[in-house]
């Protein structure tokens, strides 16, 4: 099983749903398939978005005339790769990492791949949060200057308040064209 995979939900097949013909991606008779709209539902994205994980080689749906036809295993790579999302990272390293899974050589390489990509992405999770951090006390320093200068008007010192205003060095509009 995956390092990013659960148990996946049983479902059986729907025997309206049309045959598929005979061919190398073709499911199995017996194996349960799916629709987009029924994928979409499930993991509650768009079809659109399935069909954009289809253009870049995530999921591969075997077709029936003009419909696709999704197989379980669509269904795991669809669910690995929005877990794989959800944690941030990119569908390059998602598909790495399925690709990676699917290839049936030994897990180590999966694993310190796994543990790599994790790595960097707590790297850059942390930088974002330094820089948070660093933001926040800015604010804080602004908020706690402007409820300073509050008090002060609040009591009359509309001079101090004043002179602060025009000591601040006027912000320029910087336009960018496109």
């Amino acid at each position: 099983m995956s390092i990013l995979a659960r148990a996946p939900r049983k479902r059986t097949a729907n025997p309206s749903e049309p045959a598929v013909a005979a061919g190398a991606d073709a499911p199995r008779q017996d194996a349960p398939t799916f629709t987009i709209t029924e994928l979409a539902q499930e993991f509650d994205i768009t079809p659109r978005a399935i069909r954009f994980y289809e253009d870049v080689g995530l999921l591969e749906p075997a077709r029936s005339g003009r419909n696709r036809v999704y197989t379980h295993r669509d269904r795991t790579r669809l669910k690995l790769t929005l877990r794989g999302k959800r944690l941030g990272l990119s569908l390059l390293e998602v598909k790495q990492l399925v690709d990676m899974y699917e290839s049936g050589t030994d897990a180590r390489p999966q694993l310190e791949a796994f543990l790599e990509v994790l790595d960097n992405h707590r790297r850059q999770l942390e930088q974002q949060l330094d820089d948070i951090t660093v933001t926040l006390a800015e604010i804080e320093q602004h908020a706690a200057r402007c409820r300073s200068l509050l008090a002060g008007v609040g009591k009359g010192t509309a001079k101090a308040a004043a002179k602060t205003t025009k000591t601040a060095a006027p912000r320029k509009s910087v336009s960018r064209k496109a």
